[in-house]
Parts: structure tokens; sequence; C-alpha cells
């Protein structure tokens, strides 16, 4: 029997990427010899780098408050929840169901509170996973309640979908926790969302007229009305992260509520796109990823074929900018359909913040290619657009890995979250920059969308 594992058996017993078995072998980390091309590795040299399994089951808070307190839902790698450490709060409790998410939770963080999906529990089992007991007072609830069910991409079910029901359910556990303020962070599609959908096949001339709970905008309504009638404050608006330091353009919903009825001021913004307001210009690709050269990246690769065109394109062009004939051959039947496509073909520029993260950064409508090498964005990368510390450990395969980035709150917006409300609830003066374009889209604050909707 063989007593040599090959990098790709190395790579799926230890549940980490080929490029980092490739590195331990370099590095001496692992016994190994390198035959032409090929890595040959010790077998018991892998059994003692086997990790041990990390328990991802539920576990009840160790920590003992210091800061105000903060519960997280739908946790995921955490960069909300770091963003809001950093503004001064202290997170004692996370909810995420995904077992990736989870471990990445518990390396992270051991002694945290952590359950799972929030449907399961009650808010009395809730605060005693935190440590606490129903009727003690929180500062801070956030979350992110699952989007696909408002995603302009998807079938935009709304709170007919199960996951809708899950928003449903996030709101019911903080109108009997009671916190001094809570955050609800989304996409843009919960702007426009209907409270029920009507299939586009069923509208038009020959069809009734759209009732009010299938009109754009039925859900967030719905939402504003059940909040305000717990007794809350309503702000929202759609925020630019690039806006707060990100190096990142990432468009995302944030509602901020507060139990005293008073209206949370908005965001206040660090960085504008050409300095406008004298703030600083927004971060770049480049200056996010300075200090990564010279490290081992680890990435997933673009098929073959692809590499063909991402040969002649350079930093921030996409396939407009092929001859027209290789444009049809790259793209094929998506060449003839409708929408810009920007996401096909695309190196991202050094000189701008990076487009949002996706999930996975080499499917063929949303590439995100670095600026000149012939690859997708590497792990390492997408942690500094995300501005995950360099110490933060995300559990999980390559593509598990990628979707916990892609998911996160940036830690830069998590950061002016807690530091608006901090603020506010200390009364320190807020700064505002009057006709700031959040966004680049309008009537997205709670104060021109509930005049426009």
């Amino acid at each position: 029997m063989s007593t040599l594992m090959t990098v790709k058996e190395a790579s799926e017993y230890l549940g980490v990427s080929v490029q980092r078995i490739r590195t331990l072998c370099r590095n001496d980390s692992l016994e190994a010899r390198l035959y032409g091309n090929t890595w040959l590795i010790e077998k018991k040299s892998i059994m003692k780098n086997k990790k041990t399994e990390i328990d991802i089951s539920d576990r009840k808070c160790k920590l003992a408050p210091t800061k105000p307190i903060a519960l997280s839902f739908f946790s995921g790698a955490m960069g909300m929840d770091l963003g809001i450490e950093k503004s001064g709060f202290q997170t004692l409790l996370a909810c995420e169901n995904e077992p990736s998410a989870r471990k990445t939770i518990i390396k992270n963080k051991p002694d945290i509170g952590l359950i799972g999906d929030i449907r399961n529990y009650s808010a009395e089992e809730i605060m005693n996973f935190a440590g606490l007991t129903l009727g003690d007072e929180v500062d801070l609830i956030m979350g992110g309640p699952p989007c696909q069910a408002f995603s302009t991409a998807g079938k935009r079910q709304g709170l007919d979908d199960e996951r809708g029901n899950v928003f449903l359910k996030y709101l019911d556990v903080i109108s009997q926790i009671k916190p001094k303020y809570f955050i609800i962070e989304n996409v843009r599609g919960l702007l426009s969302a209907p409270l029920k959908h009507r299939p586009h096949e069923q509208r038009g001339m020959d069809y009734p007229p759209l009732k009010e709970e299938e009109q754009a905008g039925g859900v967030m309504h719905y939402v504003i009305r059940i909040i305000k009638a717990m007794g809350y404050s309503v702000t929202f608006e759609l925020y630019n992260a690039a806006n707060f330091g990100v190096p990142q353009v990432r468009e995302r919903v944030v509602i901020t509520c507060a139990r005293s009825g008073r209206k949370i001021p908005y965001l206040e913004p660090t960085h504008s796109q050409t300095e406008e307001h004298g703030l600083k210009k927004w971060t770049t690709f480049r200056e996010a990823v300075s200090d990564l050269k010279g490290i081992e990246h680890t990435y997933i690769n673009f098929p073959e074929k692809r590499l063909k065109y991402y040969r002649m394109l350079g930093p921030g062009q996409y396939w407009k900018n092929l001859p027209v004939e290789l444009q049809k051959e790259a793209l094929g039947n998506s060449f003839f359909s409708g929408g810009g496509k920007t996401g096909f073909l695309r190196r991202i520029s050094w000189d701008k913040p990076s487009p949002t993260l996706v999930t996975h950064p080499a499917m063929p409508a949303t590439d995100l290619s670095h600026p000149e090498e012939l690859r997708p964005l590497s792990i390492e990368e997408y942690k500094k657009v995300q501005q995950f510390p360099d110490d933060w450990e995300i559990q999980g395969k390559i593509l598990d890995v990628y979707k916990q980035i892609g998911n996160a709150v940036p830690v830069g917006l998590g950061f002016a979250i807690g530091k608006t409300i901090l603020s506010f609830e200390n009364k320190e003066p807020h700064k505002n920059y009057e006709g700031f374009k959040y966004s680049r889209y309008k009537n997205t604050s709670d104060e021109t969308f509930l005049v426009t909707a």
C-alpha cells in the first residue's frame, strides 16, 4: 500500500485548497518531494496536519458583558459584527444555520453564544443562550434576514417566500426582547418587492390592475408598519459602502430603529467619489490589497477557454472591449440577450473600488478577475475588500469561503452603523452633509420613499 498522497488527495483529505497544499509543501510544513512538477506527500505528515473537527453544536455564551450588549442574527462570517464591535459594542450571541459559517464563528469567537435557525427558538431560549434572562436590557439587535426573497434577480415572492417568514420571525423576536436599538440590513430589492407577487404573464390589458399588496414597495411598507406598531422609530437609506471607506461599490438598505421613538440620523459618510463635501476620495482596490505582495494566493480557476479573452483585456475592461466578432464568440447566445451584461469577462480596475463581491467570482455572468493576472480575485483579496482582519479565519472549502465573504456586510459599513447608533445614544453631535448622495438611485430613504412609493 502506498505511503504517498497526491496534492489533490491531500487537499480533499484536509479540506483546504490545492494551492494551500502546494504552499505547505514548499515551506516544508508537509513532508513532500517534488517529482518533476508534481508533489508527492507522506501520508503520516498529512495525518498530523488533519484539523480537529470543530464542534458546531449550539452553545451558551461564556462572556461577561463589559460594553453595550449586541445580539447578532443571520451572522454569516460576522462582517457586520466586527464593524459593530469596533464601534464599541460587545456581541454575546450569534445566530447562524449554515455549517461552514458556524465553524467560522466558533473558530474566531469560541466563547460566544451560538444558535441555529431562528425559527426554532423562543425569545426566552435566545436570551438564555446569550447568558441573559428575558427582560434584561439589550442595547442592540442586528441582522440581515436572508435576502433572496427580495432580490431583483429572484422570483420576488416577498413575504410569501419561506425566507420572508424568517424576516417576520426576526421582527417577532425583537418585539419580545425589546432592545434599545435594532438594525435590518438587506438588498436594494427590499425597496421594490411587492407584498404579494403576481406573475408577469398575468399582468397587462387583459388582467385586473395590480392590487395594493401587488404594488412595488409593498413589503417595505408592511415592515415599516410593524416596526412603528412596536413603538420604534424608523430611519432607512440605501447606502453605498464606498462612502464609508470600504474599497467596494456595494449598495445595501440599512434600517435603524430606536425604542425611544426618536429618529436616528443617517450614517455619516467619511468618503465620496470625487472628494465632494471635502471628504476623502473612495478607497481603491490597489490601496486595499497593497500589503498582499509576495504572498501565495488562494483562488479557483477560470475555465481554460475563458483565458483566451482575458489575455486581450486590461485593467477595468470587460467583454465590450473585445472586437465584435470575439464578443459574439465569447458570450454565445447571451450576446443577443438584453441588459448590460457588465459581469461577463470583467477585469476590475486598480484605481477604483471593487465592484460588489459575489459568492462565486468565476461564474460566466459574474466574473471578478484580477486587473492583470489570469485568475479571479483570491480569497486573500476578497478579505481585504470586505475589510476582514488578516487573522480572521474563515472555515470551509474554498467555495464556502468565497460565499461567506461575498455575503458579508463590509466591516467599514458595520462600523459606520455602530458609530452612528452609539453617538445618537450618547447625544453626541452628528454632522449632516446637505444633498449628499448615498447611492446612485432616487427615493431610497424613509423621507423620500414613503412619499413617492
